[in-house]
């Protein structure tokens, strides 16, 4: 029998909103914030579109600790700090040991890569900033927010490429499960809108020139956002000792991988991680009302998972409520999964489904309710989160109503 996990808080940042509830508020309006880049280090780039964070909230952090932070660990920490926040928890010397945080990367500290680079390469500069080191390892974000709330339970990061919140999430799931912690903040974060890694999207030719389309037919790929989302994992006997608010349960986890290829997906990989979620979950095919998709907008990736959907929900898959929020947040790879995570705990809060947005042209191929453009009522007991990834690694979060 299951240790049971549930979330108490939540926090975000990314181009849709500086908190949880405008990212959520701006999802269930179907608005999207893509749109140009405005870096003036992106100038020879033929994609300039995303879904950037136009100015920072003010978070408090001290300058102690944001001096030996790149940009992918504040925005984890702001996010974690809105998250405890929320939940009404504080680490003291009784509970500091019973909490912990594992946060997924996708990418490392590449804004301080590169302003290394620039120095040495462009300016003459004969060293690197004196934080290097820290600022990128993929690490330092879980190691940051376990400075700045003071948690000395299980920390580590996680990472997988675009499946790196899911995969940092469940592991949370596992430490309170396994009896190593009773409270875990967990979630993913990225920040990948620098010149190098958007140099490198664009050679794999699936960035969309315009915006994000998921399973409409006229899509021609993706479009990359940074951002953040935590979670406050507690065990339930632990949430209702001390009468927190519940906001969701995590009934259930699934991984796999593809075997296969690096950046190929496959029917077979995400179908065993959907499968194995559900049976972790407890949950039949049809006892799920929404599912969150990967929906990351390129041709291969809506086809395949529609029809990985379809081997694991039969009949039911058209029954399904389906939507891809990366249409709005864009695809902010480890973040990812973490704000998709927003969207399923308050479809099940609100009875809201968020849709598809910028969806244009019906495709035979991807030919579920894949909630186009407008926001749908629904009851939403059950939802679960794909998260799919380059390396074909594949993690999938079932979320219930308690």
């Amino acid at each position: 029998m299951h240790r049971r996990v549930v979330i108490t808080g939540m926090g975000g940042i990314c181009g849709l909103g500086t908190n949880a509830s405008a990212i959520w508020n701006e999802m269930r309006a179907g608005r999207s914030a893509i749109g140009q880049i405005t870096s003036p280090q992106l100038h020879d780039l033929k994609v300039k579109v995303g879904c950037e964070i136009k100015t920072l909230p003010d978070h408090g952090i001290d300058r102690k600790q944001t001096v030996s932070m790149d940009r992918f660990s504040l925005l984890a920490t702001i996010a974690a700090r809105e998250a405890m926040h929320q939940s009404g928890l504080v680490s003291n010397e009784a509970t500091t040991y019973r909490m912990g945080t594992i946060v997924g990367v996708g990418v490392c500290g590449w804004e301080a890569i590169e302003e290394n680079y620039r120095a040495i390469l462009s300016e003459g500069r004969n060293r690197a900033g004196i934080f290097t080191v820290p600022k990128v390892m993929p690490s330092a974000a879980s190691g940051h927010v376990s400075m700045n709330l003071g948690l000395r339970g299980p920390v580590f990061g996680v990472t997988s490429a675009c499946s790196s919140s899911n995969h940092a999430i469940a592991s949370a799931v596992d430490q309170i499960r396994l009896g190593r912690a009773d409270v875990m903040v967990a979630g993913g974060t990225d920040a990948p809108l620098v010149w190098g890694i958007l140099k490198g999207w664009e050679a794999l030719r699936v960035l969309a020139p315009d915006t994000c389309r998921p399973f409409s037919a006229d899509r021609q790929g993706l479009s990359l956002g940074e951002g953040a989302g935590m979670a406050v994992l507690e065990s339930y006997e632990h949430a209702m000792a001390r009468g927190a608010t519940i906001l969701a349960e995590i009934a259930g986890a699934g991984l796999s991988a593809d075997a296969s290829d690096i950046v190929a997906p496959t029917v077979e990989g995400p179908t065993a991680a959907m499968r194995a979620c559900l049976a972790d979950a407890g949950f039949n095919p049809e006892d799920v009302d929404y599912l969150n998709a990967h929906g990351t907008g390129t041709k291969a990736n809506d086809q395949i998972e529609t029809a990985a959907i379809k081997r694991v929900f039969g009949d039911h898959a058209y029954r399904l409520s389906v939507s891809s929020t990366k249409s709005m947040h864009a695809h902010c790879l480890g973040a990812s999964g973490a704000l998709e995570m927003i969207a399923c705990v308050m479809a099940i809060r609100e009875g809201i489904v968020p849709p598809t947005a910028n969806f244009r042209e019906a495709d035979p191929d991807c030919d579920l309710d894949v909630t186009p453009n407008v926001a749908r009522e629904r009851k939403v007991r059950t939802a679960i989160s794909n998260g799919f990834a380059f390396g074909g690694t594949n993690a999938v979060l079932a979320f219930k109503a308690v």
